[in-house]
């Protein structure tokens, strides 16, 4: 790819994963942005990313004295943001908020403006306090000064955009302040959705139809989000209630989903969407250099021992445990990894389903499971899995870990030491799963539900294994049973004897793992993609 004849591309999103230590993210999301300004930044792409600078960031995730989770916050001082020396205004209740606009490419990435309205000219001050915190409201002020303060930081900063890129439906407000510039040059309200479209592209992640954003048009309307619309023409838009991702869907030449298999489900779940754009499959990958242990890269390339490699890592994760949590796992035991959202599709607990089949195996110690993970703090049912992991730790004390405050740090380390990598989501509902990708490429072996990027990634038996066919209900208690036991089957009698009897085939698998994802699942593909078939234009 030629960088000096690419289009420049305004990558919005409202969260970025970066460091551990800097807490602009909260979940894949973020992993992925951050992962994608950091590819950006490897070949040179030109590609200029917007979020908000958020004061505590998401929850630090806590578990107290009887093993129920609670969610604390920090006010965070970054002192290697640089001043851009610039600051937009956006009018949030027909009140003007002003948004400082800070940068940094501290972390190996594209340079990040981040737009902050904890300043002293803000009564509204904490509009970038929380990430995903508080209610409606709060949301929408928090999406206006993303998208309509993100569109006018890059008129104030004179960066010249071909594409505006929406990392999700939150910067959809985006598209309506470019609506409104082209409205205030003379165009008519048809005139400038079409060449707007023109302009946006589109990336949705939800495969639940709940689970995408809306907002009542009154709401929107009192909260200054109509940004000179009528309500007629929003409501054309994104419908009644207005719905981010339709939105999205409606302001774009062309949309994406983060899998095949997701692009599949996104096109069922939106067919009755009019004028939406195609969404077309773009898969989801990891940034390299951030994810994969250098160690287990040089072993691979250079024909070193992988096994040896592995359990100086392994090693490195169990020390690490016991540092967390105080317990020692054994080494030369099977060490399971899990850790991600504590969603309720997720299914974290599916392992502990049928407890007759997994307690012996759990007692013996021959499985150990080390599992991460938060929930939403609005998240009752999110809250109870987490504290039935937490349970199932007091149960089985000396195989099965949970580790709190579920963050970068933890996701490197699991995903670089564990034996196995378990996903076992509700087939269709997850979009994509890089953490699979992660370990995959550290040659830990995936074992997964052919759900998100593991139906394009799997050769059953030789680069992991696949629990299951692809089975699909809506009914969840049949499929759940169904998962269970194809789970049970798949662990028991195919990963332990391997694990615990042929040591030889295992060790082709890592390298089978490692061979097959590589390139294939690496940020760079990615962004050559996105820019052949959503940038430029065909």
């Amino acid at each position: 790819m030629n960088e000096n004849q690419l289009p420049s591309v305004a990558y919005f999103s409202m969260e970025y994963g970066l460091h551990a230590d800097f807490k602009m993210y909260a979940g894949g999301l973020g992993i992925l942005a951050g992962d994608y300004i950091k590819g950006a930044k490897d070949i040179q792409a030109p590609i200029i990313p917007i979020g908000l600078k958020w004061k505590q960031g998401y929850t630090d995730q806590k578990i107290d004295a009887a093993g129920n989770p609670y969610d604390t916050y920090h006010n965070n001082v970054y002192d290697f943001l640089e001043d851009t020396g610039v600051k937009v205004t956006v009018k949030v209740r027909k009140i003007d908020v002003v948004c400082k606009v800070w940068k940094t490419d501290r972390f190996g990435n594209n340079p990040l403006y981040l737009l902050d309205t904890d300043i002293p000219e803000n009564g509204d001050a904490w509009i970038t306090g929380q990430l995903y915190g508080w209610f409606g409201e709060e949301r929408i002020a928090q999406e206006i000064v993303l998208g309509i303060g993100g569109v006018k930081a890059m008129r104030a900063l004179q960066i010249p955009i071909d594409v505006y890129h929406f990392n999700e439906g939150h910067a959809a407000l985006a598209a309506i302040e470019l609506i409104r510039e082209k409205m205030s040059g003379g165009s008519s309200f048809e005139e400038a959705w079409k060449a707007t479209r023109e302009e946006v592209v589109f990336t949705t992640h939800t495969p639940i139809k709940e689970g995408n954003e809306t907002h009542p048009l009154d709401r929107l309307e009192y909260m200054g989000a109509f940004n000179g619309l009528t309500r007629d023409q929003m409501e054309r838009i994104g419908g009644d209630p207005f719905n981010m991702t339709v939105a999205g869907l409606r302001l774009s030449r062309i949309s994406n989903a983060v899998a095949q298999l997701h692009a599949d489900t996104s096109n069922k779940m939106w067919k009755e969407v009019a004028g939406r754009s195609e969404i077309i499959g773009i898969t989801n990958a990891i940034h390299t250099p951030t994810w994969v242990d250098e160690r287990m890269t040089r072993a691979f390339e250079k024909g070193g021992d992988l096994w040896a490699t592995h359990k100086e890592i392994k090693g490195e994760l169990i020390s690490f445990i016991k540092e967390r949590s105080g317990i020692s796992l054994n080494a030369d035991n099977l060490l399971i990894g899990f850790s991600r959202r504590a969603a309720p599709y997720k299914r974290s607990d599916l392992i502990f389903s049928q407890p007759e089949i997994i307690e012996p195996y759990l007692e013996s110690g021959r499985i150990q499971i080390v599992f991460s993970g938060k929930a939403h703090p609005l998240d009752d049912t999110g809250k109870k899995i987490v504290s039935n992991l937490v349970a199932m730790m007091k149960k089985y004390p000396k195989s099965v870990v949970f580790l709190e405050n579920y963050d970068m740090t933890i996701g490197a380390m699991l995903t670089r030491g564990s034996d196995i990598w378990l996903n076992n989501p509700r087939r269709p509902l997850e979009a994509s799963g890089t953490s699979g990708m992660k370990a995959a490429m550290n040659g830990v072996l995936n074992c997964s539900v052919l759900d998100g990027w593991w139906p394009e990634a799997c050769i059953d038996g030789e680069n992991g294994w696949q629990i299951g066919g692809g089975f699909e209900t809506t009914d969840f208690t049949v499929l759940d049973k169904h998962d269970s036991d194809a789970l049970y089957d798949t662990l028991l009698n195919r990963v332990l004897p391997t694990f615990y009897e042929n040591k030889d085939k295992w060790v082709q698998m890592m390298h089978k793992s490692i061979e097959t994802t590589r390139t294939e699942f690496a940020s760079k593909r990615m962004l050559e993609e996105y820019y052949k078939r959503m940038y430029i234009k065909g």
